[in-house]
């Protein structure tokens, strides 16, 4: 299937590694507020959020991927899923504070 926005959540968990990870209990609570809040849209997009290994970014934090813009969003907390939704999913307009600073 194709989707109008396919959202990336990292879960990765490094185990005994100096260097951070994302996590694997937050990105799956992270997945799961998404999944509740495309479904509750309803907006006529084909929506889907999913685990997602490494993005290779995780000393910025919490990674969710949207595509098929490629906007990488960093450091996210379970707050901020309904400011993403609401400001780049429903509005088109990504929320700068957490995207990824290249």
């Amino acid at each position: 299937m194709v989707y109008d926005v396919h959202i990336f959540v990292c879960t990765n968990q490094r185990v005994d590694s100096p260097r951070k990870s994302c996590g694997e209990a937050h990105g799956l609570e992270l997945v799961a507020e998404f999944k509740k809040q495309l479904k509750d849209l309803k907006i006529g997009l084909k929506t889907r959020a999913n685990k997602s290994g490494c993005m290779d970014i995780c000393d910025f934090g919490p990674t969710v991927a949207i595509y098929p813009e490629g906007i990488f969003y960093v450091n996210v907390q379970l707050a901020d899923v309904t400011e993403i939704v609401q400001s780049h999913i429903v509005n088109k307009k990504p929320v700068e504070r957490l995207l990824l600073k290249r």
